[in-house]
């Protein structure tokens, strides 16, 4: 039983759409998980479980990119034990996305959430803008636009997948492995282009 199934046990008593929006604001879970249970456990109409999908998917953004400093300061000031957390999740982060969100700037971040894995995400996603530094409006719809993405994938795998079997799986699954791609390979193609410029830069200048 996964720990989305757990969740639904539990929260059984409320309205179906609560119960999504609740699994799909939860960090590792999110979107790739609130779907499928939506659509496949709670039997909702699957236009239902996309659209409170992508809303209980969303919810965290606003406060991770608007209010996440802040916290981090109080944290930080009144609970020092934190600081190891907080050094270790910004590394981590930072050393998944660095070159590639140098480099593609809000594209990199659309392609990183829109990948439904347990690594990528609006969480994941959120946090990188707000390490990055990037615009805060621009993150947001940036970070929509990928679960938008990731939501059409995984509407694709669960309910053309359930509906069609072997074929709405395969669909989905090439669809998962080309948005890797795709990211893997924009990234790297950037990161060469942007390094090239650079030292086309730096030869071009006189002594």
């Amino acid at each position: 039983m996964s720990v989305a199934e757990v969740v639904v046990g539990y929260l059984s008593f409320f309205p179906d759409w609560l119960v999504t929006l609740f699994i799909a604001i939860l960090p590792f879970i999110e979107l790739r998980g609130a779907l499928p249970v939506a659509i496949l456990v709670l039997k909702m109409h699957p236009v239902a479980a996309f659209i409170f999908s992508v809303l209980g998917n969303m919810i965290p953004v606003i406060p991770i990119l608007y209010m996440f400093p802040w916290v981090e300061k109080m944290m930080r000031k009144y609970l020092p034990f934190m600081n190891k957390f907080f050094d270790w999740l910004f590394a981590r982060t930072r050393r998944k996305a660095s070159g590639k969100i140098e480099a593609l700037q809000e594209l990199g971040i659309i392609l990183f959430v829109a990948i439904p894995l347990p690594v990528t995400g609006a969480w994941t996603g959120s946090l990188i803008c707000y390490l990055f530094d990037l615009d805060r409006k621009k993150s947001l719809l940036c970070v929509l636009a990928g679960v938008l993405i990731a939501g059409c994938v995984m509407l694709i795998i669960t309910y053309v997948g359930f509906s069609f079997g072997f074929v709405g799986y395969g669909l989905g699954g090439l669809l998962v492995v080309g948005l890797i791609v795709l990211n893997f390979g924009t990234g790297k193609y950037f990161e060469r282009h942007s390094k090239y410029k650079q030292t086309e830069q730096s030869s071009g200048k006189k002594p």
